[in-house]
């Protein structure tokens, strides 16, 4: 075996502890040994400054070497190390870096519920002051959902007033082409996001800017006051707009706005599902006259005076949103719960059951027909736990936790490849990417993935 030469801060192995050098080295190490190997004694290392105090090392190894959120083969990260003892200082520092609150380990714990089992009671505390900053209202938001501006609605109907916005130098305005974004790349090596949204002045755009363009009114920054506006693109070269933004190119909306900056995602979803509306919706439902835009693009008006769609309030003027439930089906022992597999869905991955609701159905008697529709399987009592707009094209996804009174599965296959019941500890194991088979639920960006990781957190401590 060849020895190969590899710059990197020298370490010495001890049986006990591993001691990290600050100064530039070379270790001989055989070709034989992958990357992986070079670095867990770096990880290794990580993790024990975590569970010991040490945040002057700890914050070395994060510029050098260890990614924030790094997992062990429990799924343990340096947050829930920090947390089980107790080491606020730790804490804090990796609060700082960004680190995920969020992620559990093979036991479906966070480093908050690690923190209170272990009565580490101001270390629950500082972990929860740091979410409440993310979420002030402390209720459970979703992925497009985080969309902090005012919109403002007072402000729709005063053409003056927008009109004046929408000259002001302060403005900033976001481009959508054929519904894409322009976005700008993330190059914070610390952040697992990848794009935000690439705001420009009036100034940049004015020569964009013709009487066929639609101009759509999206709300006030709290922030800064500055108004934000999306404008429509489509049809033009879209390589002209680097001259804007070098850096900025506009992004297939799906799957990469679930790689935005949460909060940039929910203006995203506001200005797709509106931006989509106006495109689709050029003429009246109601006589089929040609339509004009109003009130900041949040209103079509029929040019026909006659229309009926004048006279009173008409949800065929304003833009529509489809309501569907997604619902976590748990057995009447609640050890286990039903997951599906639709024909679309990628390869080896389960989701809950979901559906459109109906006209005049209520959320519950939704949840009650569509899980008997899609798997055989009766449900009783339906409980709300948090929503979710989706915007391809306007959804609200309403997801509820429902309970089974039957058991026996019997799959519409017009709809569904399968449907299964799964005990806790594999859904853990597909949760956190564990599974021997390779199974896995929708990503963390999905309501249905918060849904199912709630019960599992919810049931961490029983012994299902």
């Amino acid at each position: 075996m060849v020895p190969r030469l590899c710059k990197v801060g020298l370490f010495f192995k001890s049986r006990k502890r591993f001691k990290i050098f600050r100064s530039v080295s070379v270790i001989n190490m055989s070709s034989r040994t992958g990357p992986e190997d070079t670095k867990k004694p770096f990880v290794d290392k990580y993790f024990e400054c975590a569970e010991n105090g040490n945040k002057e090392e700890l914050s070395f190894l994060l510029k050098s070497t260890v990614n924030v959120d790094q997992r062990n083969e429990k799924g343990w990260t340096a947050l829930m190390f920090a947390a089980r003892h107790g080491q606020t200082g730790v804490i804090e520092t990796l609060l700082e870096k960004g680190c995920d609150t969020n992620i559990v380990n093979k036991t479906g714990q966070t480093a908050q519920d690690i923190a209170l089992f272990w009565d580490q009671n101001l270390a629950a505390k500082l972990i929860e002051a740091h979410m409440k900053e993310e979420n002030p209202d402390q209720q459970l938001r979703n992925f497009f959902s985080l969309n902090h501006l005012d919109r403002a609605s007072e402000k729709r109907k005063d053409k003056d007033w927008l009109q004046a916005k929408i000259s002001d130098e302060t403005s900033q305005f976001l481009l959508l082409s054929e519904l894409k974004p322009f976005v700008l790349p993330i190059k914070d090596k610390t952040s697992k996001w990848r794009y935000r949204l690439c705001w420009l002045d009036h100034n940049k755009i004015s020569s964009h800017l013709t009487s066929d363009t639609v101009i759509l009114f999206l709300g006030i920054d709290h922030s800064s006051s500055q108004s934000l506006f999306a404008i429509d693109v489509s049809g033009k070269e879209e390589s002209k707009f680097k001259d804007l933004q070098p850096e900025g190119s506009f992004m297939v909306p799906f799957p990469g706005s679930l790689q935005m900056e949460p909060s940039d995602a929910g203006i995203f979803a506001e200005a797709r599902s509106m931006m989509d509306w106006l495109e689709r919706y050029k003429f009246c439902a109601t006589c089929g006259s040609s339509t004009d835009i109003t009130e900041g693009g949040h209103k079509r008006v029929c040019r026909n005076q006659e229309c009926k769609s004048n006279k009173g309030i008409h949800n065929t003027a304003y833009p529509r949103t489809d309501p569907s439930v997604i619902m976590l089906v748990i057995s009447a022992d609640g050890k286990r719960c039903l997951l599906g597999r639709k024909k679309q869905f990628p390869a080896k991955m389960w989701s809950c059951l979901a559906g459109f609701m109906e006209p005049g159905e209520s959320i519950e008697d939704t949840v009650r027909r569509e899980v008997e529709e899609e798997s055989g399987v009766k449900v009783g009592r339906v409980d709300y736990h948090s929503s979710q707009p989706w915007p391809f094209p306007a959804s609200l996804m309403l997801g509820t936790i429902a309970y089974a009174k039957t058991e026996d599965i019997k799959v519409d296959e017009d709809e569904m490849e399968d449907a299964q019941w799964f005990r806790r500890p594999e859904i853990v194991q597909m949760l956190t990417h564990q599974h021997p088979q390779g199974l896995y639920i929708p990503p963390e960006q999905a309501i249905a993935h918060q849904i199912i990781k709630s019960w599992v957190r919810n049931t961490a401590s029983s012994n299902l």
